[in-house]
């Protein structure tokens, strides 16, 4: 450990007490998220209670050059929270009161380490809810820093619609609060936006304001099944296209079926499916579904099976979040290695056709999902990291993927952020764009210390 850290982790157990963690089994714990990504553990783990203990916490680490890496739950899929360089992790879990609701505005709120499922069940009797679901229970500090979104997106947006204002620590201690309350806002730089996404690389998220969204009074989900990937992805299209607001629309091939199947014990066809779920008045709710009903059936769709009460909807919505762990399962050794491409609506059906001959030739099996409703998909791929030649396959895969979807005008990620391992394709999707952004983090980070190694590098 070097002498100047030593020193820094005195004051900060003089600052934190047992808030203070080194012990080895802490450290590895925050070592990782759930990507494949190699572990790195930090010097020591902080817990603050506070904006203001946030704030001390990092005039230490000024002082002393000890890198600062925002925790959340360890549920990101970039290695975002890996310590590649060394220096202290800091957990926002013991920050996790919900600071205010305010059902008249429809907003609330929160610290960091509250968690979507903790906020939803805090307001589930006040007409309001929190809509961006990326499936594990992450903290909306978390899902903030990396712009999080998920099967919701397709009709309620992204983190970055539903944040109004951030209460933020920069690397120098400062408290920032990005913008007000107002719904709209044309005062200055927009503040919040930057910090929305930057992954911990420019501040730590404290506080956020939350748009919320009035409960809708009817809920109806499906799941449909097809004879072909094809028919799938063009009736997803063609409901985009006719305006119709479904609430979710989420894609999974015959292989990520087989893998629901074993894990969740379902007893679907092994064939192409879309879970959809349909928000609104009764009456809407009706004709949404008959519209999605008819279009799929003129691309050979089945039968919709209907799950109308909570229990069977969150059943069905749990079986398909749990998709990465039943790839996992089938290889209880394995890491999770999940693309997350997002191209245009257009060009959708030509790209997963495509990745689907790719898959075939690398001879693994990775089931194809998707958030298709606004071009996200996703392949899953359990990998042992320590296999090299096992590596190297699912990183040439990765990379036609990506530069697959960049040459049709897509993105290298549509919700899990560039973390440790797609720099490279930041830089070729956005060129001029990463000249900017290096200036932003010298100007706010001059000496590179919050969560440094991710999303850009800086020499």
């Amino acid at each position: 450990m070097m002498a100047n850290f030593t020193v820094a982790l005195k004051e900060l157990k003089d600052l934190l007490g047992d808030r203070l963690e080194t012990s080895p089994s802490v450290r590895q714990h925050h070592a990782h998220d759930e990507s494949f990504h190699q572990p790195a553990m930090p010097e020591a783990v902080a817990f603050p209670k506070s904006t203001s203990e946030v704030s001390e916490i990092a005039h230490i680490c000024m002082r002393h050059h000890m890198p600062m890496l925002p925790f959340g739950t360890g549920t990101a899929m970039e290695g975002g929270v890996n310590a590649i360089h060394g220096g202290l992790s800091i957990d926002m879990s013991l920050m996790n009161k919900i600071l205010s609701v305010s059902a008249e505005d429809m907003d609330c709120v929160v610290q960091a380490g509250v968690t979507r499922k903790q906020l939803n069940e805090y307001i589930r009797d006040r007409g309001v809810f929190f809509p961006i679901d990326p499936g594990a229970d992450a903290s909306i500090g978390g899902m903030a820093a990396t712009r999080a979104s998920g099967t919701n997106a397709v009709r309620y947006g992204t983190m970055r619609e539903a944040v109004l204002s951030l209460t933020v620590v920069l690397a120098d201690g400062k408290i920032v609060k990005t913008s007000s309350r107002a719904r709209k806002s044309a005062a200055g730089y927009d503040l919040t936006r930057l910090f929305v996404g930057s992954e911990g690389t420019l501040c730590i998220i404290c506080e956020i304001t939350l748009r919320l969204h009035a409960v809708p009074e009817a809920i109806s989900a499906a799941v449909c099944s097809f004879s072909s990937l094809k028919d799938a992805i063009d009736t997803v299209i063609e409901t985009i296209q006719m305006g119709v607001p479904v609430a979710r629309i989420e894609l999974l091939d015959a292989v990520a079926i087989e893998a629901v199947n074993q894990f969740s014990h379902t007893d679907y066809p092994l064939l192409p499916h879309l879970f959809l779920e349909f928000h609104g008045t009764q009456q809407w709710v009706a004709e949404q579904a008959e519209i999605v009903k008819e279009l799929s059936s003129e691309h050979q769709g089945g039968d919709f099976q209907w799950a109308f009460n909570t229990e069977e909807r969150n059943a069905l919505w749990q079986a398909r979040h749990d998709l990465a762990y039943a790839a996992r399962a089938r290889r209880p050794n394995a890491r999770i290695y999940s693309t997350d491409v997002c191209v245009p609506l257009s060009r959708l059906a030509d790209c997963i056709l495509e990745t689907v001959v790719d898959i075939t030739g690398t001879g693994f099996s990775m089931p194809i999902v998707g958030h298709v409703g606004d071009g996200n998909f996703h392949v899953v791929a359990a990998v042992d990291p320590s296999n090299a030649e096992e590596l190297k396959v699912i990183d040439a895969f990765h990379d036609r993927l990506i530069r697959r979807a960049l040459s049709v005008g897509g993105t290298c990620t549509g919700e899990h952020g560039i973390g440790q391992g797609k720099k490279s394709y930041l830089q070729e999707e956005l060129p001029a764009g990463v000249d900017i952004m290096k200036i932003i983090k010298g100007s706010l980070d001059p000496d590179n210390l919050m969560n440094p190694g991710k999303v850009i590098d800086i020499e």
